[in-house]
């Protein structure tokens, strides 16, 4: 049955599969870097191996064009900035994940690029850079760690009628609750070390596009570049996708309760999350996605060093970098370089697949210990 005809959810467990009958249910790991002379593939850095083709194949049906694995999100990320002539005019979120904008700001340095930040809500700005003819906007939405709420359909569509080059980090949505492609986007891109692998255990990435030409000139990039993703990590981050279904419903749930219950608490100031009513991006957020994620954000009172102490007291939860995992993790980002946008108290907290009164039990019980606010 043709992909187009199945719900999301049945394609993440069946694309990508062995069909033919004595074949095994899974695609093996293949671990070589040749092959024999006179088949179709000499050396897996270019010609890839069963277990990328599975991988890519899987992605590609979720997406809706063709996926390009890479060994991590930022590979993925520089095989399109790579592709940028010297003097390009780049349109980029504001807050944009701290890789990518270290990777824009360099190409400013080096290849005299002509930056435009924009907040990602701002729609009349984007559409308004759209019209000066960039040579790539880039949007991520959810983005991170702000959790703000781009209009992905109606940039990407305008980008489109446009001929503008435009690209979507969607790796907080998953092609589970956004398709940007379907809305004109030249890529979406994600970093699949995170929600689709799932566990925390590999790195990789990931570039999907609808478009032959753009595929063929990001297989060059991958190649020359040497970032073709590794077997292993192909075979994990397919085993992880399987599930991905099941593990971003129980986390979504969960983050909805939890964004819930932390707005009612007296130690926090501010709960960032598209699935609260109260949300900047809820509106946009319900239009433009599926739901709302498996990530949120909140400040707190008290000083920076108040909170590093608090979750320190943490027993359940993880303080770590990184997300999408089946173990809940958070941290304070402002104590990361690049982050000097973010509020001194926020923390990010990526929900997991535990019970959700155990990490609330965990959460309110570290919290107590930070200043009240007045009483609502």
């Amino acid at each position: 049955m043709a992909a187009d005809n199945l719900q999301a959810e049945t394609v993440a467990v069946t694309a990508g599969r062995p069909d033919q009958p004595g074949e095994p249910l899974n695609v093996a790991i293949h671990p070589t870097s040749n092959y024999l002379q006179g088949g179709e593939r000499e050396y897996s850095r270019g010609d890839g191996t069963p277990t990328i083709d599975a991988f890519e194949a899987a992605i590609g049906a979720l997406e809706g064009g063709w996926a390009l694995a890479f060994a991590s999100g930022m590979a993925a990320a520089s095989a399109v900035f790579d592709q940028l002539p010297r003097g390009a005019i780049v349109v980029v979120a504001e807050g944009c994940y701290q890789g990518v904008a270290a990777l824009v700001d360099e190409g400013a340095e080096r290849q005299g690029w002509e930056v435009k930040r924009v907040a990602s809500a701002d729609t009349d700005r984007w559409l308004s850079l759209i019209d000066i003819g960039p040579d790539l906007v880039w949007l991520e939405s959810p983005s991170n760690p702000m959790l703000e709420v781009a209009d992905v359909p109606g940039i990407c569509s305008a980008a489109a009628a446009a001929g503008v080059t435009c690209a979507v980090d969607n790796t907080f949505a998953t092609p589970l609750l956004q398709r940007p492609l379907d809305h004109g986007a030249t890529y979406s891109i994600h970093s699949a070390t995170k929600f689709i692998g799932g566990h925390s255990d590999l790195l990789g990435g990931l570039v999907v596009t609808a478009d032959p030409d753009r595929r063929r000139s990001l297989e060059q990039r991958r190649l020359l570049g040497g970032a073709t993703i590794g077997a292993l990590e192909a075979f994990l981050a397919l085993r992880g996708l399987r599930t991905l279904p099941v593990r971003l419903a129980r986390s979504q749930a969960s983050a909805a309760d939890l964004a819930h219950r932390l707005a009612k608490h007296s130690a926090i100031t501010t709960v960032r999350f598209p699935g609260l009513a109260t949300d900047p991006g809820y509106t946009v957020a319900k239009r433009t996605l599926s739901g709302p994620g498996a990530v949120l954000s909140f400040e707190t009172t008290g000083t920076p060093q108040q909170v590093d102490a608090t979750l320190d007291g943490l027993s359940l939860i993880r303080v770590a970098t990184s997300l999408g995992g089946v173990e809940s993790t958070l941290e304070r980002r402002a104590r990361l370089r690049g982050q000097n946008h973010v509020p001194a108290t926020l923390i990010r907290l990526s929900v997991g697949c535990e019970h959700v009164d155990d990490l609330w039990r965990d959460l309110s019980n570290a919290l107590d210990h930070l200043p009240s606010t007045e009483i609502r």
